[in-house]
């Protein structure tokens, strides 16, 4: 297909052309994605949370019983791992407005089956539950590669950094306002869940019409065949992470963090609910009180770096994550927690902030250094191996459980075992910073 003649037009799938806006607030398409983005993450944890105090109050009804958040994480991390690659192929197949759009109506069928698994919960049980997160989670890695291989071909390139910007902050708001409300909706609706799942229904479906503004774009790669290679890791982006250690480091230490943000998750509900015995309101302020201070670490990171990338941040971040862990293992006062619910607040949002700070330069990192014809691959398997770690966060998690239950102990020691998985990115990870021209000039 030629190149279009106008800088700013861009051609749709029906072959004819669409003007992008010369101004990003006057962009239809913008508002349009950005409500798309904003109200699945909201959507995905909205019900995500509700399950997961679904298992955490399931375990404190029985005698000792599996806390069983570790498979709920699981089953909805499992997706990403295993059609990360074959989504990733449909949406340069097709036209990513298309893949979009299809996505949004699938998270109405699933929150719709999420609505009936809450309802004969007495007849399904967990296994309903989880049957639906894990067609959720196959929803999310479906949309996942199309919302964020569309802003190239939505928008200018000089405003993609604003673009991912606003992305960025209302994916961590919808966190916010979605696990918060999560709890609010257990304790308002106690015994009727399947009433808060249709708050979900409804948000679906205002998600799937901030899809029409959107754009429509040609398909990336119409021609393309599917091959093995869509499932596993290219042998070219192997033979990169075999090359260029920096990358793998990068890469590993981004998993190592990821596995222990899922454990984390899953520890805060833990705390809040068995060992604190508070409401599924306040466990999830505490949750909310992360996303928090991952927003603002993140602006902070963007801030601090100035177009750099500042590998100081990540071993600030990194150590400022292990205080935070360690106060927050520390046993004492009330319920055998030295902090409680009011102390446990302020120190869980500064953990997010020093998480911003951590994650922020190594994704920088991973974007920049790859070549520029690998970019989205090694983007890509970026994805994979996080959603891979949070997969085994799950597995993790329940081996704690279990031996807390063994051992008698606290709750707040899962934050103990999370730090002692941290520790060796602390210890071990210090790559020198550098600015993006220095990169290129080295290469």
């Amino acid at each position: 297909m030629d190149a279009p003649s106008n800088p700013y037009e861009s051609p749709a799938d029906d072959g004819t052309t669409v003007t992008i806006p010369d101004r990003l607030a006057g962009d239809p398409s913008f508002w349009a994605t950005t409500a798309t983005q904003f109200f699945g993450a909201f959507n995905d944890n909205i019900f995500k949370q509700l399950l997961l105090l679904v298992a955490v109050n399931q375990a404190l009804q029985g005698k000792g019983e599996t806390d069983y958040q570790g498979l709920a994480m699981v089953v909805f991390a499992a997706p990403f791992v295993l059609f990360a690659g074959p989504t990733g192929y449909l949406a340069d197949k097709f036209s990513k407005t298309t893949i979009i759009r299809i996505s949004k109506v699938l998270e109405i069928v699933a929150m719709a089956m999420g609505v009936a698994a809450f309802f004969w919960y007495d007849q399904l049980g967990m296994t309903g539950l989880l049957l639906v997160l894990a067609f959720m989670g196959f929803q999310s890695t479906l949309f996942a590669p199309a919302k964020y291989g569309i802003l190239p071909e939505l928008f200018h390139g000089r405003d993609l950094p604003k673009v991912n910007g606003v992305f960025l902050m209302t994916t961590f708001l919808a966190i916010i306002f979605g696990t918060v409300l999560a709890g609010i909706l257990r304790d308002s609706l106690p015994g009727m869940l399947w009433m808060a799942s249709l708050v979900c229904v409804a948000v679906a479906v205002i998600g799937t019409l901030t899809t029409i503004p959107i754009r429509r774009t040609s398909r990336a790669t119409p021609n393309a065949k599917f091959t093995m290679q869509a499932i596993g890791i290219p042998k070219k982006t192997r033979q990169l992470f075999v090359q260029d250690r920096s990358i793998l480091k990068a890469l590993l230490a981004s998993c190592m963090f990821w596995l222990c943000a899922g454990i984390v998750q899953q520890a805060v509900n833990s705390l809040g609910k068995v060992q604190l015995e508070l409401s599924d309101t306040e466990t999830s302020w505490l949750g909310g009180a992360i996303g928090l201070g991952i927003g603002l670490g993140c602006m902070l990171a963007g801030v601090l770096s100035s177009g750099k990338i500042e590998f100081r941040l990540v071993q600030i971040g990194a150590w400022g994550i292990l205080l935070c862990l360690a106060l927050m293992a520390l046993p004492g006062g009330n319920h055998g927690h030295l902090l409680g619910l009011w102390g446990s607040l302020p120190v869980l949002v500064l953990m997010g902030i020093f998480t911003g700070m951590f994650s922020v330069p190594i994704q920088v990192y991973l974007q920049a250094k790859a070549p520029e014809d690998q970019k989205g691959q090694v983007i890509a398997e970026m994805s994979r191996a996080n959603w891979l770690a949070i997969f085994l966060s799950g597995f993790l998690y329940s081996v704690f459980d279990q031996v807390l239950i063994w051992g008698d102990l606290a709750r707040c020691y899962l934050f103990g075992f999370t730090l002692l998985i941290m520790l060796p990115v602390a210890l071990f990870y210090h790559p020198q910073s550098e600015t993006l021209e220095s990169d290129k000039d080295t290469q």
